[in-house]
């Protein structure tokens, strides 16, 4: 989200009343989790950013079913005192972005006025509130951060904390992405094996989207997320729902499917639940797979719309 084009000019900012109460978003969860969701994962955007969270994770963990109730952050504003509050509100777990140790290519993926201190010491404060294991995020862009792969598992090996090699995706219409610019997940397997001896690892559960890997010693996990050279379309088990309540069924869809207008014209809970089932069955989003063959005339949903 360049700040050129989502800055304080931006016309696309979303009222109050647009987005979902909590208590809305606790409704739509709880149909989710009666038709078989078992996983909950508040992201964005920056979900830290809605005030009051820690409620909302309250109201989710509360719900019979959840098994999993993880967010995913940048660390710009997860201080000790707020992992402690999220994780004695119910959160079981947090993801963090970080692209570089280095802070001049890391400002420059992200587009962001704070340094890597300030992330790394997010990665401890939820380490220490027990919101584990911390998955760490890396989306590797060819020539900007690419040589830093080695630096980031070096520094989180042992610690207990997961690292994530996510290929450079081309999610909306303005980060200027190229094909070229993808490092492949089986290049990034390659690198870290010149370094380490390393084995790949049984998937924790069908639809998991990073392949697992270790290091032959045992002293650390990290993951690969191949959804540009390797789609998996076919075995995703993932909705969205939207801050300003649109369900989508792919993290590229080019629309939602609205829900706030059913809960806030009085459907019932029968009615949404049968929407909703309804868009998961009919659901053809093969975006990943079929990319090379109309990528110019696809049109992508921006990070913006979609933060849940």
């Amino acid at each position: 989200m360049p700040k050129e084009i989502f800055g304080p000019a931006w016309d696309g900012y979303l009222p109050r009343a647009a987005l979902l109460t909590f208590e809305e978003i606790a409704r739509v969860v709880r149909l989710f989790v009666r038709q078989g969701a078992e996983k909950i994962r508040l992201t964005g955007g920056e979900p830290l950013l809605r005030r009051d969270l820690d409620r909302l994770v309250e109201m989710l963990a509360r719900i019979p079913g959840v098994q999993d109730l993880a967010l995913t952050t940048n660390g710009s504003l997860l201080s000790r005192e707020k992992a402690r509050v999220l994780r004695d509100a119910g959160l079981t777990r947090v993801t963090v972005s970080l692209d570089s140790l280095d802070d001049a290519t890391f400002r420059r993926m992200n587009d962001v006025d704070f340094p890597v201190a300030t992330v790394l010491e997010a990665i401890d404060a939820a380490a220490e509130a027990g919101l584990t294991p911390v998955k760490i995020d890396v989306v590797v862009q060819r020539g900007v951060n690419d040589g830093g792969i080695i630096d980031l598992l070096r520094r989180f090996r042992g610690s207990g904390h997961i690292v994530r090699f996510i290929e450079y995706m081309d999610v909306g219409n303005t980060n200027g992405w190229r094909v070229e610019d993808v490092v492949s997940g089986r290049e990034i397997i390659e690198t870290i094996a010149r370094q380490w001896p390393v084995e790949p690892l049984q998937a924790n559960y069908f639809g998991e989207v990073a392949e697992r890997w270790r290091f032959t010693d045992g002293s650390a996990e990290f993951g690969v997320v191949t959804s540009v050279t390797q789609p998996f379309c076919g075995s995703c088990t993932r909705a969205r729902l939207s801050a300003d309540g649109k369900l989508y069924t792919c993290l590229f869809a080019g629309d939602g499917h609205d829900l706030r207008s059913l809960i806030r014209g009085g459907a019932d809970d029968e009615t949404i639940a049968g929407v909703i089932a309804g868009h998961w069955r009919a659901r053809d989003d093969r975006y990943s797979e079929i990319r090379f063959e109309n990528d110019a005339t696809m049109r992508k949903v921006e990070m913006s719309h979609i933060g849940g």
